[in-house]
């Protein structure tokens, strides 16, 4: 069964939509009410709880089989600890993950990944 244009126009649409939505909702709900500053303070914290979450999984857990794989990732705990460092220094997201990306390419050309 193949799938015609019109088909695939319509995935292209409902996608589009599907993608909008989470963005305008929230935006016209809020446009005309104030934020009570403890969310906003709350707010804060959800970038980089979300960004630790993905980091220690993918460090501390073999996603093929999702088992604890401890401390046999070196190249990736030594990087960690460098972005770690670099995040505390510099207070910049884009710096660490840059930083992050190519200590692991480093370490994992001398360390077992």
């Amino acid at each position: 069964m193949g799938y015609s244009t019109m088909d695939h126009f319509l995935l292209v649409l409902f996608s589009m939509v599907a993608a909008f939505l989470p963005r305008l909702i929230p935006l016209r709900i809020f446009a005309t009410r104030k934020i009570p500053n403890w969310f906003n303070e709350w707010m804060k914290y959800v970038p980089v709880s979300l960004f630790t979450a993905l980091v220690v999984k993918d460090m501390f857990m073999n996603t093929s089989n999702y088992t604890f794989v401890g401390a046999s990732n070196v190249a990736k705990i030594i990087a960690a600890i460098i972005v770690i460092g670099v995040a505390y220094k510099t207070r910049s997201m884009g710096l660490s993950v840059v930083v992050g990306l190519v200590a692991v390419m480093i370490l994992s050309m001398f360390v077992a990944v």
